[in-house]
């Protein structure tokens, strides 16, 4: 079964810019755990921070385009992972050793499988 691993966390705790050293030493658990779970992960990005973010919706056929996020939370969406495990209790296996559980949530969604629609 497939499943999108989403890595919440409060941005305000980061270091907006890093040096190289930082950086290195902060992306250590990632990489550590992409090669640990390399056999369950189908693809992952980081992303960029919330403030680059542009929320549209259509309402009444008006398209609305706002800067910033869908919603003023106290953690914001960080990354993904996408994971493909043969159980649900081995997904959760793999999102509790996600470096972004120690310090924020990470939720874990089943993907809905939809089937092909006849031509």
């Amino acid at each position: 079964m497939r499943y999108m691993l989403l890595i919440h966390g409060d941005e305000s705790r980061s270091n907006p810019d890093p040096t190289p050293e930082e950086m290195a030493a902060s992306m250590q658990p990632w990489f550590d755990f992409g090669q640990r779970y390399a056999s369950v992960i189908r693809g992952g990005d980081p992303l960029h921070p919330v403030a680059t973010a542009t929320s549209v919706r259509v309402r009444d056929g008006e398209r609305l385009v706002t800067d910033g996020p869908f919603a003023e939370t106290r953690e914001q969406l960080g990354g993904y992972y996408l994971l493909e495990c043969d159980t649900h209790e081995e997904a959760v296996e793999v999102a509790a050793a996600c470096p972004g559980a120690l310090y924020g949530t990470v939720e874990l969604r089943p993907i809905m499988d939809i089937p092909e629609i006849p031509a």
